[in-house]
């Protein structure tokens, strides 16, 4: 894999908007930090370590405080990393998407994969006991989504992208370690440029990469979500069961 992947143009106003950040450094610089994080795990307050992830009443639930947050992300890059898969593995992706847009989802593809295995590995490094406290490979269902299907799978991909920055947006003001907050705020600016991507794909020449819709007029800042009202929205392709009692 090439060590920067980037968004080749569409348009000329496209390929000036983005330039994609190098894997190989968020990677490693990420890992670093919240890896550091985890194994320096200061948290005081009893409640809060009392529901670490874990099984609770005979399924898992995502926990509270720090690890909670971070399990809830790993639960959505899964999502988006599974839904990617199968995008460049349909059986028809190289005749149904275009080359520009073949290289947009194959590198949002390797963005996702990416972010899904940096959490499982934090988490695995930081968690106290992750043989049980890990959250586990979810599994997924699409219903009678078309992955051979432009349009089915880039408002899909819109849907999705959207949705994950609503999240990590929400969930900034959950976390209290500060280089956990770096972090997410490292991968929620990748993924508002995956969803401004995507939408450019959908609406060439338009302003829907940056629409009213998603970024809020009076504000000037993206949608900011609760994890109950994200996974309410994500929960429709999980088929995994889990809860969330300890997460707004």
């Amino acid at each position: 894999m090439k060590n920067e992947v980037r968004i080749q143009e569409v348009d000329a106003s496209l390929n000036n908007r983005r330039n994609f950040l190098k894997l190989s450094g968020l990677t490693l610089v990420g890992a670093g930090l919240i890896m550091a994080g985890c194994s320096d795990n200061d948290n005081d307050d009893p409640v809060v370590d009392n529901m670490l992830p874990g099984i609770k009443n005979g399924k898992f639930d995502l926990g509270a405080g720090d690890f909670g947050v971070l399990t809830y992300a790993y639960a959505l890059e899964q999502l988006e990393a599974d839904f990617y898969t199968k995008v460049v593995n349909a059986s028809s992706f190289n005749s149904t998407f275009n080359e520009i847009e073949k290289q947009v989802l194959t590198d949002l593809y390797h963005h996702e994969v990416v972010h899904r295995d940096f959490f499982k590995a934090a988490l695995s490094g930081g968690l106290p006991d992750p043989s049980s406290q890990l959250l586990p490979t979810l599994a997924f269902n699409y219903g009678s989504l078309n992955f051979n299907s432009r349009a089915d799978v880039l408002a899909t991909a819109k849907a999705l992208e959207d949705t994950g920055v609503a999240a990590y947006n929400g969930a900034g003001k959950l976390i209290k370690n500060a280089d956990y907050l770096l972090l997410a705020g490292k991968i929620v600016s990748v993924e508002a440029r995956h969803a401004s991507a995507i939408r450019s794909l959908i609406n060439p020449n338009s302003k829907d990469f940056a629409g009213d819709d998603i970024v809020n007029m009076n504000t000037g800042l993206d949608d900011a979500k609760d994890p109950s009202k994200i996974l309410a929205i994500a929960g429709g392709f999980i088929t995994t069961e889990f809860t969330a009692k300890y997460l707004p």
